[in-house]
């Protein structure tokens, strides 16, 4: 059984101005104890899948389940399966850190658990801020205690949603010990993030969506292995010639360029020679999930 099923999922949205497809015949399977990532750029409807999934939002066709049990059919099963992180900050400004938690526990009928509140408190970084009221609390510290709500009543599906979107360093490394220590224990996690870095290090599989599609499902050594291609990486001040300026992903002063050969890395480097391109710290690299991503989007693998 797996621990999600979405079996060709769609969602139509209805306007004064006509219909929105946000998702077409979405199917694909995470099993137990796997580490998933679902990627796609805005407007690809993974907020849209997750909030079927999370009974937030129903499927205009289609089935999703959780352990087995249906989202629309057997909601209260469901949800219980279920420990959501979602992108937006809620929280309640009459309570502490602790109440919260307790709270939390009392929607899902569990109780007796401030041992586990205590756990997810110290692996989160939250053990000194257990006494604080969620109103005195940073962005940052808000969303650790978003993180704790959601696995407090220890789901064996924890899905996280944009989870370190605007947070500091130091807790997007906590957080990712933490849920790579419940994903060994066997819980299963799914993934969204535009943070591809973090997807490649974590996902052992990656489903990627475009306009309510899924365009690539496979695991991330497979999507990688998919791309022949070295990436030129460099930087410069300088703007790029006209013949190799099409070809490049400019990031600021940080520049990537496709290369298929040795033959054509020494024709680039000509051509930006020729050009009168200051090359700072070049290096040749394989391609990362990065660059299969863009590839994908484009429509220009293969």
């Amino acid at each position: 059984m797996p621990a999600v099923s979405f079996q060709q999922v769609a969602k139509t949205y209805s306007g004064p101005r006509g219909s929105l497809r946000a998702l077409d015949g979405v199917s694909f399977q995470i099993e137990p104890g796997e580490f998933f990532g679902l990627l796609g750029p805005n407007g690809a409807g993974k907020t849209t899948l997750i909030s079927i999934l999370a009974g937030l939002s129903r499927a205009t066709e289609g089935r999703v389940t959780v352990m087995g049990h249906d989202v629309v059919t057997d909601y209260a099963a469901a949800r219980r399966s279920l420990g959501i992180v979602p992108q937006e900050l809620v929280f309640d400004p009459f309570f502490n850190v602790r109440e919260t938690l307790r709270i939390q526990s009392g929607y899902f009928g569990v109780r007796h658990n401030d041992a586990w509140i205590d756990e997810l408190l110290a692996n989160l970084g939250l053990a000194d801020k257990a006494g604080a009221n969620m109103r005195q609390l940073s962005g940052g510290m808000k969303r650790r205690v978003l993180v704790a709500q959601a696995l407090v009543h220890r789901p064996p599906v924890i899905v996280l949603d944009e989870p370190t979107a605007g947070v500091d360093v130091e807790l997007r490394q906590m957080l990712w010990q933490f849920i790579a220590r419940l994903n060994r224990e066997g819980h299963t996690v799914l993934l969204t993030t535009h943070y591809l870095e973090e997807a490649e290090a974590l996902c052992g599989r990656i489903a990627m969506l475009k306009q309510g599609r899924v365009v690539a499902l496979d695991k991330t050594s497979a999507l990688l292995a998919g791309t022949a291609h070295q990436m030129l990486r460099f930087k410069t001040d300088d703007a790029l010639p006209a013949g190799v300026a099409p070809r490049a992903r400019v990031t600021g002063r940080i520049v990537q360029i496709a290369a298929h050969s040795a033959v054509e890395v020494e024709q680039l480097l000509a051509a930006l020679r020729t050009g009168g391109v200051t090359v700072e710290d070049l290096e040749i690299g394989r391609a990362d999930l990065e660059d299969v991503f863009v590839e994908i989007m484009s429509g220009s693998r293969g």
